[in-house]
């Protein structure tokens, strides 16, 4: 991934000057893999953001054109269109040289990819721009990140919302005051590096059946199997592996890819054979029997306990916002805090001490920044006279102290921003909601995680969907850059910018075995989250509404891998923690301890 300097106006100041192609889809489905294109535009823009072309078609998928309630596409209207393979040359003529511009514009580019890959082809884009990260970075003053809502903060005009020609059009105004916004704060763009794509990418693996029953435990001597007991296989076998596997399923058995301490037992027929699940199991205490032994236990498998299913008679919380009274808000209620230098264990304590004074601890400089603290070293910071141009009132760290004794009278100049009583809750680390419900038939939330743009080093963010051992059921209910979407889509991994990267679980679409989902990030390469600094995270629901919840985490000193928060069921209701536990081991140790077959 590539980060872009900026302009004093905020366009791109590569060589060459590239320019930028406008893009919006109307699909017929939000999987790209299985669902089509229906209508596409490209406007082009040159490197000071003029229009030199447009062009947009209706596309003939072939296939149910889906939710006509919000695209409007009928199959009537699409009859007679262009297909996509009619039509790519000239796309991919427009897309060539020029950095792809969307807004969710992972969405916009794997639909793209997919559908020249369908057309024997491959997408012609190595750059793109998300308009959604690049004001998340900017922090304007608006109730969400959706279209309409920055269309109507930076002045565009917007006709028809889900039209794919319009919404390009309003995406062109949005994008010029984006850019315009970006260089006045010093921002550096969050242009992604996507390397010319061709195939289909990644479908779907096939899942694992899911298993009905709660793990009753290891099995003990000459007891019985139960069902829903973690069994796995090692070695070879007399019978086909696919037919054991099929038969332990059938009995209601869960086969795990791995072997952990939650394992119920091994299957295999050489008993001092050196295989690494041989090794797991001898290690962590798992029985180990023969393949004739389990056959022989299947004949008689002892009924379990099945997973229990939300109550529905319980409502959800529709809200999870912070109190509205000032004196329960506390000192720092509505101000965001940018603290600059200073060693890494210092400036954790400070944000710390923001957070508990009710304020919220920002990572870099934007629109919603109010107030930044100055710790030794600070003042050479690079956004000082970004700060400074702004007007933004500068603190030591004592300021913080008059605030502990309720002295402070606002900033010189500036009285204190009100309370606002619709604002996301700020979570210190430990700190839970209950996710409130959303709009009918979407229960889809982001956990978006940010870091300081010149942290230079590259984090990996990952997911793990675990059941109630806290345990993978099965290895792809790992999601990371290798493998970003869990079978079914229940949770998937979206590149977001050069230092921001998001976590999107869609709750009603998690099997019933899960307990929870922990989004973790890790280094790749050398070096500690010390070096990285704090890590910000928000949690907004996948619609794009306003963010619920917010938290800025800071490792110690040492720590490689970081747990930054959770998403976990209680009774009928999902919740979300902000962790910040951190780990001196690996991506490769870490995705052990979740039980995760990882071969060195």
């Amino acid at each position: 991934m590539s980060v872009m300097p900026t302009r004093a106006d905020g366009l791109s100041s590569l060589p060459g000057d590239p320019a930028w192609a406008v893009v919006d889809v109307e699909t017929s489905g939000l999987r790209p893999y299985q669902h089509r294109v229906l209508s596409v535009a490209v406007l082009t823009l040159d490197a000071s953001g003029q229009l030199t072309e447009e062009f947009s078609t209706l596309l003939n998928p072939g296939c149910d054109p889906g939710p006509i309630h919000i695209h409007g596409l009928t199959p009537q209207r699409l009859h007679g269109a262009p297909t996509f393979e009619q039509v790519a040359d000239r796309i991919g003529a427009l897309l060539t040289g020029r950095i792809l511009v969307a807004h969710n514009a992972q969405f916009d580019y794997e639909f793209l990819a997919h559908e020249f890959a369908r057309a024997r082809s491959w997408l012609p884009v190595s750059q793109r721009l998300c308009t959604v990260a690049l004001n998340r970075r900017i922090g304007p003053p608006t109730e969400d990140l959706k279209l309409a809502s920055l269309a109507s903060f930076y002045g565009v005009r917007q006709r028809q919302a889900h039209d794919a020609l319009d919404d390009a059009r309003v995406l062109a105004g949005v994008l010029r005051g984006s850019l315009a916004a970006a260089g006045e704060l010093g921002l550096q763009l969050p242009v992604v590096a996507c390397p010319p794509k061709q195939g289909i990418g990644y479908p779907p693996r096939v899942p694992k059946t899911p298993c009905a029953f709660r793990n009753p435990g290891p099995l003990a001597p000459g007891a019985p199997l139960v069902q829903g007991m973690k069994v796995a296989f090692t070695g070879d076998t007399h019978a086909a592996r696919e037919e054991l596997v099929a038969r332990a399923v059938a009995a209601g058995l869960n086969v795990v890819g791995s072997v952990s301490r939650h394992t119920s037992v091994l299957i295999t027929n050489d008993r001092a054979g050196d295989t690494a699940k041989a090794r797991a199991a001898h290690s962590a205490g798992v029985p180990v029997i023969t393949e004739a032994a389990f056959l022989a236990l299947l004949a008689d498998i002892r009924p379990g306990t099945t997973h229990p299913a939300p109550n529905p008679a319980i409502p959800a919380p529709r809200s999870s916002r912070v109190p509205t009274t000032p004196a329960a808000l506390g000192a720092l209620a509505s101000r965001r805090i940018l603290v600059l230098g200073g060693p890494h264990d210092q400036a954790a304590a400070v944000r710390s001490r923001v957070v508990d004074l009710g304020g919220a601890a920002a990572v870099n400089l934007s629109a919603s920044v109010t107030d930044v603290i100055v710790l030794p070293g600070g003042e050479h910071d690079r956004r000082i006279p970004r700060v400074t141009e702004r007007g933004l009132p500068v603190h030591a760290e004592d300021w913080l102290d008059t605030l502990d004794l309720g002295t402070e009278s606002g900033p010189a100049g500036a009285p204190a921003p009100s309370p606002k009583t619709d604002m996301p809750r700020v979570l210190p680390r430990g700190g839970v909601i209950d996710l409130p419900t959303q709009q009918e038939g979407s229960q889809g939330w982001r956990v978006s995680a940010a870091w300081a743009h010149q942290a230079n080093k590259d984090v990996d963010v990952v997911a793990f969907i675990v059941d109630e051992d806290e345990q993978v059921s099965y290895d792809e209910d790992f999601v990371f850059y290798g493998a970003p979407e869990s079978p079914g889509s229940a949770v998937q991994l979206v590149t977001e910018g050069p230092d921001e990267q998001a976590i999107v679980v869609e709750l009603s679409a998690l099997p019933a075995a899960t307990h929870k989902v922990v989004v973790a990030a890790a280094l790749d390469g050398a070096g500690t989250f010390a070096d990285v600094g704090a890590i910000e995270i928000m949690v907004v629901p996948a619609s794009g509404e306003q963010a619920v919840a917010q938290a800025t985490l800071d490792a110690a000193t040492t720590e490689r891998s970081l747990v930054l928060a959770e998403i976990y069921r209680r009774g009928p209701l999902w919740r979300i923690r902000a962790v910040g536990q951190g780990y001196d081991h690996d991506l490769a140790s870490t995705a052990r301890s979740f039980g995760v077959d990882i071969t060195d």
